[in-house]
């Protein structure tokens, strides 16, 4: 945690000074499906897709400044008011869209917007840091479904894109059980008890599900990207 705060403050320092006080600091959250087109059922990856969409603009409709926007049938935009936000809001995406069986992957960005904010939809907006972005998104050499565009911060961006590798080959290794109970266990109005007899199982056994799954691990790697994005929401000037 020390080594992200000093990498944060250091690397940060000289873009939020430079940034104009006539534009406005936004987090940028872009997403896509990964190999939709060789599903079993595309109407129901459509299906799945649209609903978490759907589902996250509801249920951020606080943080949300412009709606998640399905742009393609299978990629989305939006922007929201922190990046602390847009990363819980792909945590969310990306758990359920598993559940669903659903692959997909995710950039989370700074931007600097010279055009205003639209509140109906993620479109006709300009702003630095979108364009890189999306050149982000649209690197399919990766299989990490999450990744950072962070201009002027390199060091740190890759950091985080290595981060956001290990939380990625975790959940690859999960089987459909261990998806179902990570999923559920996530809910901070749950206990471990109470998640175990919704599921129908004992506490231990729900633990030794969770342990095979690497779950501490998952909750520690995406705690410390929660982190070091807090401090950039600070440092950007994003509320």
């Amino acid at each position: 945690m020390t080594l992200f705060r000093v990498i944060i403050a250091v690397l940060t320092q000289y873009w939020f000074s430079m940034v104009p006080k006539n534009r406005r600091s936004l987090a940028v959250l872009m997403g896509d499906l990964v190999g939709s087109e060789r599903a079993q059922s595309v109407k129901a990856v459509h299906r799945a897709f649209n609903n978490a969409v759907d589902s996250a603009n509801n249920s951020w409709a606080t943080e949300i400044e412009s709606p998640l926007t399905i742009t393609l049938g299978d990629e989305f935009q939006g922007l929201l008011s922190t990046l602390g936000h847009a990363w819980a809001v792909a945590c969310e995406l990306r758990l359920r869209l598993l559940t669903a069986n659903v692959s997909c992957r995710f950039v989370i960005g700074a931007t600097q917007l010279e055009t205003p904010v639209n509140p109906k939809e993620a479109w006709n907006m300009m702003g630095s840091g979108l364009a890189a972005a999306r050149d982000k998104l649209n690197d399919k050499r990766t299989s990490n479904a999450y990744r950072f565009s962070l201009p002027g911060d390199p060091i740190l961006e890759s950091l985080l894109d290595a981060v956001g590798d290990s939380l990625t080959d975790v959940e690859l290794g999960w089987t459909t059980t261990q998806r179902e109970y990570y999923s559920r266990v996530r809910d901070a109005s749950r206990t471990n008890a109470k998640t175990a007899r919704s599921l129908g199982v004992t506490p231990r056994s729900l633990y030794k599900v969770l342990h095979a799954a690497r779950a501490d691990f998952h909750r520690r790697q995406s705690a410390t990207i929660r982190y070091a994005l807090t401090g950039l929401d600070e440092r950007y000037g994003l509320r």
